[in-house]
């Protein structure tokens, strides 16, 4: 009977799940879409190439303006156009501890946290005092691969009009299909367009022509929202209101991102990577993740975060790809290597106990974010070379099954999220 019960419990939590997302979301569609008044949403497009706990670096920037279900991106802008505030904006001291003060000091480096929350509100701030009079409701943020998915709904585009008249583009694709998009985007404008602007004009082409076709109701409806659903469960798609009564339903589903409140399981792991080098060569690196479960020690729970990151950059990367992709040695790592922090987060109350990088004992960097013990790794790879960390949370109070959330990357979720796998000679922990 034990089995039959377990499953119907498990049908019933998801039934629930559904129709709590579906409740929630025609409660905030309609308001969100402009229905009574109209919105200013900012767009953050995030580059997987380079990093970033939420996905990548926030380059290309747009404001979304929706009034009565009609989408227009107006505004455009970009991280480096924003600038640099000095003194920094004011974050959560806890986040800026883990985080450095970058965290309001630049718009690339926003979402260096995992909680999208924070980098929201930090990017709102940051856009309204470079755009005075210009008023943001809210921050949707998404990456090449989600973008990609909508390319499927939608069908192909063509962004031939952000190239200048007479520009050499070389290969670079200037009609975007759902096949080709998140290579142009995250590697083949780099090998094609030398010149920054010249890039986040193309980055920005490519958002304009998706949401307008997004907007011109020519898509079959059904399609879009399987893309979309897809993009957010795979963690590409986030929604941060700045309305209070729309934020506390955002904050308590997967779409809003936070990493800590009712959205998050009590059981709950978390492994992000935020990007070292300063230039675009996460492009080339794979990543697999995996929770393993320890034997229990005094009635808690011990599980280790196990990573491999793998460098698959050319053996002559530093000399074959372009210095804005390497760094060329800026920031202190040599060119063609990655240099990558993982950051790994437990459960509420649990404690980050030991690392280990190709299993010896590794110092690490350790700190608490919202009641949640969080590790530090730094880690260097070599074109060809793979790494694996490892990272154990003790004192894990079991009280439902372990979830882990991973930063979205260039790869398929299902190809880097490996099962949880139980460590030999120990008894699996029942919640």
């Amino acid at each position: 009977m034990a089995e039959p019960l377990q499953t119907a419990r498990k049908q019933l939590d998801e039934l629930r799940g559904t129709l709590t997302i579906a409740a929630n979301a025609a409660r905030l569609v309609p308001p969100m879409m402009g229905e009574k008044d109209s919105r200013n949403y900012l767009l953050l497009i995030q580059n997987s190439a380079e990093v970033r706990a939420t996905g990548g670096i926030p380059g290309a920037l747009a404001i979304l303006h929706v009034e009565k279900g009609k989408i227009e991106l107006t505004n455009q802008d970009s991280a480096g156009g924003i600038g640099v505030f000095d003194p920094a904006l004011k974050v959560d001291p806890a986040q800026e501890t883990i985080y450095s003060p970058r965290l309001g000091s630049y718009m690339q480096d926003v979402n260096l946290t995992p909680d999208f929350p924070t980098a929201a509100a930090t990017a709102r701030t940051m856009w309204q005092a470079r755009h005075p009079g210009q008023t943001v409701d809210g921050v949707i943020t998404l990456d090449p691969v989600a973008l990609s998915m909508v390319l499927g709904a939608t069908g192909p585009v063509d962004v031939s009009s952000a190239v200048p008249a007479g520009a050499d583009i070389g290969s670079l694709p200037t009609k975007l299909t759902s096949g080709n998009l998140v290579k142009a985007l995250l590697s083949d404008v780099y090998a094609n367009i030398e010149e920054p602007k010249l890039q986040d004009a193309y980055f920005a082409e490519v958002a304009k022509k998706i949401f307008g076709e997004i907007s011109s109701g020519k898509t079959s409806g059904e399609k879009l929202i399987a893309a979309l659903g897809n993009g957010v469960q795979e963690n590409r798609i986030k929604v941060w209101s700045s309305r209070n009564e729309e934020q506390n339903v955002l904050a308590k589903q997967r779409i809003g991102g936070a990493i800590a409140g009712s959205a998050v399981a009590p059981s709950a792991f978390g492994v992000y990577f935020n990007d070292g080098t300063g230039a675009k060569m996460d492009y080339y690196v794979k990543r697999k993740v995996q929770l393993v479960q320890q034997c229990t020690a005094g009635g808690y729970g011990k599980y280790t975060a196990h990573i491999t990151l793998t460098n698959t950059a050319p053996a002559d990367a530093a000399t074959s790809l372009p210095k804005y992709v390497t760094g060329g040695g800026d920031y202190g790592v040599t060119p063609g290597h990655v240099a990558t922090n993982v950051v790994a987060y437990g459960p509420v109350q649990a404690r980050a106990q030991e690392a280990r990088v190709n299993g010896k004992t590794a110092g690490f960097g350790s700190f608490v974010h919202a009641d949640r013990p969080v590790g530090v790794v730094r880690v260097d790879l070599a074109p060809g070379q793979s790494t694996t960390v490892d990272i154990d949370f003790a004192k894990v109070v079991q009280t439902s099954p372990a979830v882990l959330d991973v930063t979205p990357t260039v790869q398929k979720s299902a190809d880097v999220i490996v099962p949880t796998d139980l460590a030999k000679g120990c008894a699996a922990t029942k919640p």
